[in-house]
């Protein structure tokens, strides 16, 4: 009789364990204990490059071609920041498009040129089968992003 109730009290336990940790799982499992809101890492960028953050928001867009890079909605209306993974290591697949989504990774600073926008834009462009005006770049820009190491969509 105690040992079925230790089996009992042992399985639910594990059931229990695995109700937490619903999702599927990309790469490495996402594990600080807090997370930070991308308007926090929009606001001060520079405090957190090179910093390992954790997200959580609505998947808003996922690499067609490859699922090399997610972009996550942030807290604040109309903002959403870009996870971007080594191709093939991590694959997100493009059906988690509006799931919602906890990611980890490192925050990464990205300075463009001009001309590199355009380039970069252009790839877009033809991946996605849309137009691009290279006359809408006027200037380069600084991007933030998370390099991801993983994953939790829901």
């Amino acid at each position: 009789m105690r040992t079925l109730f230790t089996l009992l009290v042992a399985a639910f336990l594990f059931t229990g364990a695995s109700f937490a940790q619903k999702g599927d799982v990309y790469g490495q499992a996402p594990s600080l204990k807090s997370k930070t809101k991308v308007s926090a890492i929009f606001a001060s960028p520079k405090k957190y490059v090179g910093k390992t953050v954790m997200i959580e928001g609505t998947v808003v867009d996922v690499c067609q071609k490859r699922g090399c890079w997610m972009e996550v909605a942030g807290d604040k209306k109309g903002q959403k920041i870009k996870i971007k993974v080594d191709d093939g290591v991590i694959v997100f697949p493009v059906a988690k498009k509006g799931h919602k989504a906890i990611v980890q990774g490192v925050v990464e600073e990205l300075v463009y040129t001009k001309e590199e926008l355009i380039e970069a834009e252009k790839h877009k462009a033809e991946e996605q089968k849309t137009k691009f005006d290279p006359s809408t770049i006027k200037s380069g820009k600084t991007v933030y992003r998370i390099k991801g190491t993983g994953a939790r969509i829901f």
